[in-house]
Protein backbone atom coordinates (compact mmCIF):
# COMPACT_ATOMS: atom_id res chain seq x y z
CA UNK A 1 0.00 0.00 0.00
CA UNK A 2 3.12 2.29 0.80
CA UNK A 3 4.89 1.36 -2.52
CA UNK A 4 0.78 2.39 -4.16
CA UNK A 5 0.87 6.28 -1.68
CA UNK A 6 4.25 6.90 -3.10
CA UNK A 7 3.34 5.87 -6.88
CA UNK A 8 0.64 8.11 -6.87
CA UNK A 9 2.12 11.23 -5.29
CA UNK A 10 4.89 10.54 -8.06
CA UNK A 11 2.28 10.48 -10.45
CA UNK A 12 0.50 13.34 -9.30
CA UNK A 13 3.52 14.99 -8.80
CA UNK A 14 4.24 14.75 -12.59
CA UNK A 15 0.93 15.74 -13.90
CA UNK A 16 1.37 19.22 -11.79
CA UNK A 17 4.97 19.99 -13.19
CA UNK A 18 3.93 18.81 -16.81
CA UNK A 19 0.44 20.72 -16.74
CA UNK A 20 3.20 23.80 -16.72
CA UNK A 21 5.40 22.67 -19.11
CA UNK A 22 2.86 21.90 -21.79
CA UNK A 23 3.68 17.94 -22.51
CA UNK A 24 2.17 16.85 -24.75
CA UNK A 25 1.64 20.09 -27.11
CA UNK A 26 1.40 18.61 -30.40
CA UNK A 27 0.63 14.77 -32.07
CA UNK A 28 2.51 11.89 -30.41
CA UNK A 29 3.32 9.13 -33.33
CA UNK A 30 3.10 5.27 -31.60
CA UNK A 31 4.83 2.93 -34.01
CA UNK A 32 4.12 -0.47 -34.31
CA UNK A 33 6.48 -2.75 -36.45
CA UNK A 34 4.10 -4.91 -37.70
CA UNK A 35 1.26 -4.59 -40.33
CA UNK A 36 -2.20 -5.09 -39.65
CA UNK A 37 -4.13 -8.00 -38.35
CA UNK A 38 -1.31 -8.80 -35.38
CA UNK A 39 -1.42 -8.58 -31.79
CA UNK A 40 0.39 -5.74 -31.88
CA UNK A 41 -2.14 -3.39 -34.32
CA UNK A 42 -4.03 -5.00 -32.43
CA UNK A 43 -4.01 -3.42 -29.26
CA UNK A 44 -2.59 -0.65 -30.30
CA UNK A 45 -5.30 0.57 -32.52
CA UNK A 46 -7.74 1.46 -29.07
CA UNK A 47 -5.15 2.13 -27.17
CA UNK A 48 -4.10 4.85 -29.32
CA UNK A 49 -7.47 6.24 -29.46
CA UNK A 50 -7.65 6.50 -25.86
CA UNK A 51 -4.51 7.53 -25.01
CA UNK A 52 -5.25 10.72 -27.64
CA UNK A 53 -8.68 11.48 -25.36
CA UNK A 54 -6.33 11.14 -22.23
CA UNK A 55 -3.36 13.58 -23.15
CA UNK A 56 -5.55 16.28 -25.29
CA UNK A 57 -3.55 15.19 -28.28
CA UNK A 58 -3.85 12.87 -31.28
CA UNK A 59 -1.78 9.45 -31.22
CA UNK A 60 -1.08 8.49 -34.17
CA UNK A 61 -0.62 4.93 -35.30
CA UNK A 62 2.20 4.35 -37.83
CA UNK A 63 2.84 0.55 -39.18
CA UNK A 64 6.79 0.90 -39.85
CA UNK A 65 7.24 -2.92 -41.30
CA UNK A 66 10.62 -4.64 -41.97
CA UNK A 67 13.06 -7.38 -40.63
CA UNK A 68 10.33 -8.91 -38.40
CA UNK A 69 9.79 -5.85 -36.83
CA UNK A 70 13.40 -4.29 -36.50
CA UNK A 71 12.74 -2.19 -38.24
CA UNK A 72 10.17 -0.38 -36.92
CA UNK A 73 11.94 -0.56 -33.60
CA UNK A 74 15.01 0.72 -34.62
CA UNK A 75 13.19 3.61 -35.75
CA UNK A 76 12.31 4.05 -32.22
CA UNK A 77 14.70 3.84 -30.99
CA UNK A 78 16.73 6.28 -32.50
CA UNK A 79 13.55 8.78 -32.29
CA UNK A 80 14.13 12.17 -30.23
CA UNK A 81 13.55 11.58 -26.59
CA UNK A 82 10.81 14.32 -26.03
CA UNK A 83 7.56 12.51 -26.03
CA UNK A 84 6.60 12.98 -29.99
CA UNK A 85 7.18 9.03 -30.54
CA UNK A 86 6.65 6.05 -28.46
CA UNK A 87 6.09 2.13 -29.44
CA UNK A 88 3.87 -0.46 -29.27
CA UNK A 89 5.36 -3.76 -29.77
CA UNK A 90 5.75 -7.06 -28.72
CA UNK A 91 7.95 -9.59 -26.69
CA UNK A 92 10.01 -10.25 -29.92
CA UNK A 93 12.11 -6.49 -28.82
CA UNK A 94 13.88 -9.00 -26.72
CA UNK A 95 14.83 -11.27 -29.17
CA UNK A 96 16.45 -9.76 -32.27
CA UNK A 97 19.51 -8.25 -30.76
CA UNK A 98 20.46 -11.44 -29.93
CA UNK A 99 19.58 -12.95 -33.44
CA UNK A 100 21.30 -10.10 -34.94
CA UNK A 101 24.50 -11.40 -33.02
CA UNK A 102 24.22 -15.00 -33.65
CA UNK A 103 24.14 -13.67 -37.85
CA UNK A 104 27.09 -11.78 -37.03
CA UNK A 105 25.53 -8.39 -38.19
CA UNK A 106 24.59 -5.19 -36.32
CA UNK A 107 21.62 -5.20 -34.27
CA UNK A 108 19.51 -2.50 -34.79
CA UNK A 109 19.00 -1.60 -31.48
CA UNK A 110 19.70 -1.98 -27.98
CA UNK A 111 17.26 -3.19 -25.41
CA UNK A 112 18.86 -0.20 -23.06
CA UNK A 113 17.86 2.20 -25.96
CA UNK A 114 14.27 1.80 -24.45
CA UNK A 115 12.39 3.09 -21.41
CA UNK A 116 9.28 0.48 -20.57
CA UNK A 117 5.87 2.64 -19.73
CA UNK A 118 3.30 -0.58 -19.39
CA UNK A 119 2.73 -4.15 -20.49
CA UNK A 120 -0.76 -4.16 -21.99
CA UNK A 121 -1.66 -8.03 -22.78
CA UNK A 122 0.47 -11.17 -22.03
CA UNK A 123 -0.57 -14.07 -24.30
CA UNK A 124 0.66 -17.40 -25.45
CA UNK A 125 1.03 -18.26 -28.95
CA UNK A 126 -2.12 -20.69 -29.98
CA UNK A 127 -0.50 -23.74 -32.41
CA UNK A 128 -3.35 -23.51 -35.04
CA UNK A 129 -4.25 -25.36 -38.49
CA UNK A 130 -6.97 -24.88 -41.51
CA UNK A 131 -10.63 -26.31 -39.98
CA UNK A 132 -10.32 -28.78 -42.94
CA UNK A 133 -6.73 -30.26 -42.37
CA UNK A 134 -6.84 -33.43 -41.27
CA UNK A 135 -4.76 -33.33 -37.92
CA UNK A 136 -7.91 -33.21 -35.13
CA UNK A 137 -5.41 -33.22 -31.76
CA UNK A 138 -1.92 -32.41 -31.08
CA UNK A 139 -0.55 -35.55 -31.16
CA UNK A 140 -1.65 -36.35 -34.75
CA UNK A 141 -0.35 -33.28 -35.98
CA UNK A 142 3.52 -34.29 -34.39
CA UNK A 143 2.77 -37.67 -35.79
CA UNK A 144 2.68 -37.26 -39.02
CA UNK A 145 4.72 -34.75 -39.21
CA UNK A 146 7.37 -37.26 -37.93
CA UNK A 147 6.73 -39.43 -40.50
CA UNK A 148 6.69 -36.79 -43.32
CA UNK A 149 9.74 -34.72 -42.44
CA UNK A 150 9.75 -31.30 -43.73
CA UNK A 151 6.98 -31.64 -46.12
CA UNK A 152 4.78 -29.40 -44.26
CA UNK A 153 5.26 -25.69 -43.51
CA UNK A 154 4.61 -22.81 -40.90
CA UNK A 155 4.32 -19.20 -41.08
CA UNK A 156 5.54 -17.14 -39.18
CA UNK A 157 5.78 -13.07 -38.68
CA UNK A 158 9.76 -13.09 -39.99
CA UNK A 159 13.26 -15.25 -38.43
CA UNK A 160 13.33 -15.00 -34.82
CA UNK A 161 10.05 -13.56 -34.50
CA UNK A 162 7.49 -14.41 -31.54
CA UNK A 163 5.77 -16.90 -34.02
CA UNK A 164 8.88 -18.30 -35.25
CA UNK A 165 10.82 -19.38 -31.56
CA UNK A 166 7.83 -20.85 -29.79
CA UNK A 167 7.63 -23.35 -33.03
CA UNK A 168 11.09 -23.82 -32.73
CA UNK A 169 10.92 -24.64 -29.53
CA UNK A 170 7.86 -27.31 -30.25
CA UNK A 171 9.97 -28.82 -33.27
CA UNK A 172 12.97 -29.42 -30.65
CA UNK A 173 10.81 -30.48 -27.76
CA UNK A 174 8.53 -32.97 -29.75
CA UNK A 175 11.94 -33.62 -32.25
CA UNK A 176 9.81 -33.25 -35.86
CA UNK A 177 10.82 -30.84 -38.66
CA UNK A 178 8.79 -28.69 -40.77
CA UNK A 179 9.84 -25.76 -43.37
CA UNK A 180 9.83 -22.55 -41.89
CA UNK A 181 8.25 -19.39 -44.15
CA UNK A 182 8.49 -16.25 -42.90
CA UNK A 183 5.81 -13.32 -43.65
CA UNK A 184 6.11 -9.80 -42.83
CA UNK A 185 3.79 -10.04 -39.48
CA UNK A 186 1.34 -12.12 -38.11
CA UNK A 187 -1.59 -10.59 -40.43
CA UNK A 188 0.04 -12.03 -43.94
CA UNK A 189 0.76 -15.64 -42.32
CA UNK A 190 -2.55 -16.41 -41.03
CA UNK A 191 -3.66 -15.58 -44.60
CA UNK A 192 -1.15 -18.03 -45.63
CA UNK A 193 -2.81 -20.17 -43.87
CA UNK A 194 -6.13 -19.66 -44.65
CA UNK A 195 -5.21 -19.36 -48.47
CA UNK A 196 -3.72 -22.92 -47.80
CA UNK A 197 -0.28 -21.77 -48.57
CA UNK A 198 1.24 -22.78 -45.11
CA UNK A 199 0.02 -26.12 -42.87
CA UNK A 200 0.24 -24.23 -39.56
CA UNK A 201 0.79 -21.52 -37.88
CA UNK A 202 1.90 -20.06 -33.86
CA UNK A 203 -0.20 -16.82 -33.38
CA UNK A 204 -1.47 -15.07 -31.26
CA UNK A 205 -5.28 -15.47 -29.87
CA UNK A 206 -5.92 -12.50 -30.65
CA UNK A 207 -5.01 -13.04 -34.34
CA UNK A 208 -7.35 -16.38 -34.72
CA UNK A 209 -9.72 -16.07 -32.47
CA UNK A 210 -12.24 -14.92 -34.56
CA UNK A 211 -11.38 -17.26 -37.22
CA UNK A 212 -11.19 -20.06 -35.05
CA UNK A 213 -14.73 -18.93 -33.65
CA UNK A 214 -15.83 -18.56 -37.17
CA UNK A 215 -15.14 -22.56 -37.96
CA UNK A 216 -12.17 -21.85 -40.45
CA UNK A 217 -9.07 -22.92 -38.30
CA UNK A 218 -8.71 -25.37 -35.28
CA UNK A 219 -6.62 -24.85 -32.23
CA UNK A 220 -4.66 -27.77 -31.26
CA UNK A 221 -2.74 -26.54 -28.33
CA UNK A 222 -1.28 -23.42 -26.63
CA UNK A 223 1.70 -21.89 -24.73
CA UNK A 224 0.33 -20.68 -21.81
CA UNK A 225 0.72 -21.59 -18.25
CA UNK A 226 -2.78 -20.72 -17.64
CA UNK A 227 -6.03 -21.78 -19.68
CA UNK A 228 -6.90 -19.15 -22.07
CA UNK A 229 -9.77 -16.89 -21.41
CA UNK A 230 -10.66 -16.57 -25.53
CA UNK A 231 -10.49 -20.68 -25.66
CA UNK A 232 -10.54 -22.14 -22.30
CA UNK A 233 -11.27 -25.50 -24.34
CA UNK A 234 -7.67 -25.43 -25.86
CA UNK A 235 -4.95 -27.35 -23.90
CA UNK A 236 -1.52 -26.35 -23.43
CA UNK A 237 1.40 -28.03 -24.47
CA UNK A 238 2.40 -28.74 -20.42
CA UNK A 239 -0.71 -30.41 -20.16
CA UNK A 240 0.12 -32.47 -23.36
CA UNK A 241 3.65 -33.37 -22.62
CA UNK A 242 5.70 -31.05 -23.65
CA UNK A 243 7.02 -28.44 -20.48
CA UNK A 244 7.82 -25.36 -22.53
CA UNK A 245 5.87 -22.04 -22.47
CA UNK A 246 5.98 -18.86 -24.44
CA UNK A 247 4.10 -15.32 -23.71
CA UNK A 248 3.37 -13.01 -26.76
CA UNK A 249 2.86 -10.16 -25.06
CA UNK A 250 2.39 -6.39 -25.76
CA UNK A 251 3.56 -3.26 -24.52
CA UNK A 252 4.56 0.44 -24.36
CA UNK A 253 8.10 1.75 -24.60
CA UNK A 254 9.90 5.32 -24.82
CA UNK A 255 13.47 6.06 -26.36
CA UNK A 256 15.83 5.83 -22.74
CA UNK A 257 16.39 9.32 -22.81
CA UNK A 258 12.62 10.24 -22.38
CA UNK A 259 12.37 12.58 -19.67
CA UNK A 260 11.74 10.94 -16.02
CA UNK A 261 8.22 13.69 -16.05
CA UNK A 262 6.84 12.40 -19.61
CA UNK A 263 7.10 9.02 -18.62
CA UNK A 264 5.35 9.43 -15.39
CA UNK A 265 2.30 11.55 -17.23
CA UNK A 266 2.38 8.38 -20.12
CA UNK A 267 2.49 6.19 -17.30
CA UNK A 268 -0.53 7.55 -16.08
CA UNK A 269 -2.28 8.00 -19.13
CA UNK A 270 -1.53 4.12 -19.63
CA UNK A 271 -2.84 3.18 -16.36
CA UNK A 272 -6.47 4.61 -17.23
CA UNK A 273 -6.18 3.53 -20.68
CA UNK A 274 -5.83 -0.08 -19.29
CA UNK A 275 -8.86 0.38 -17.22
CA UNK A 276 -11.12 1.78 -20.15
CA UNK A 277 -14.21 0.06 -20.40
CA UNK A 278 -14.26 0.13 -24.16
CA UNK A 279 -10.59 -0.54 -24.33
CA UNK A 280 -11.12 -3.07 -22.23
CA UNK A 281 -14.52 -4.51 -24.15
CA UNK A 282 -12.65 -3.99 -27.53
CA UNK A 283 -9.18 -5.96 -26.50
CA UNK A 284 -10.79 -8.67 -24.57
CA UNK A 285 -12.76 -9.67 -28.15
CA UNK A 286 -9.90 -9.93 -30.48
CA UNK A 287 -9.00 -12.83 -27.82
CA UNK A 288 -6.31 -11.17 -25.89
CA UNK A 289 -7.52 -10.00 -22.52
CA UNK A 290 -5.80 -6.99 -20.68
CA UNK A 291 -3.31 -8.04 -18.31
CA UNK A 292 -1.59 -4.70 -17.27
CA UNK A 293 2.18 -4.40 -15.82
CA UNK A 294 3.08 -0.66 -15.01
CA UNK A 295 6.44 0.38 -15.84
CA UNK A 296 8.54 -1.23 -12.84
CA UNK A 297 6.53 -4.28 -12.41
CA UNK A 298 6.98 -4.92 -16.15
CA UNK A 299 10.59 -3.71 -15.96
CA UNK A 300 11.07 -6.66 -13.83
CA UNK A 301 9.12 -9.33 -16.08
CA UNK A 302 11.07 -8.22 -19.18
CA UNK A 303 13.98 -8.78 -17.70
CA UNK A 304 13.47 -12.07 -16.55
CA UNK A 305 11.46 -12.61 -19.88
CA UNK A 306 13.89 -11.62 -21.64
CA UNK A 307 16.66 -13.84 -20.63
CA UNK A 308 14.11 -16.74 -21.58
CA UNK A 309 14.20 -15.74 -24.77
CA UNK A 310 17.74 -14.84 -25.49
CA UNK A 311 18.15 -18.55 -24.09
CA UNK A 312 16.06 -19.79 -26.62
CA UNK A 313 17.38 -18.60 -29.43
CA UNK A 314 20.41 -19.43 -28.72
CA UNK A 315 19.58 -22.89 -29.01
CA UNK A 316 17.55 -21.72 -32.44
CA UNK A 317 21.40 -20.80 -33.60
CA UNK A 318 21.46 -19.29 -37.49
CA UNK A 319 19.24 -19.39 -39.60
CA UNK A 320 19.48 -17.65 -43.11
Amino acid sequence: MKRRALLAAALLTAGAALAQSGWPDKPITMIVPFPPGGVADTVARPVAEALSKELKQPVIVENRVGAGGALGMGVAARAPADGTTILMTLSSISILPEADHILGRKAAYALNQFKPIARFTADPTVLVVRADAPWKTLAEFVADAKKKPGAYNYGSSGNYGTMHVPMEMLKAAADFRMTHIPYTGAGPAVLALLGSQVDAVAAGPSAVAQQIKAGKLRALAHWGEQPLVSLPEVRSLKQLGYPIAFAQWSALFVPAGTPDEIALKLRAAARKVATNPAVVATINHSGSPVEYLDAPEFQTYWDADAKRMVEAVRKIGKVE
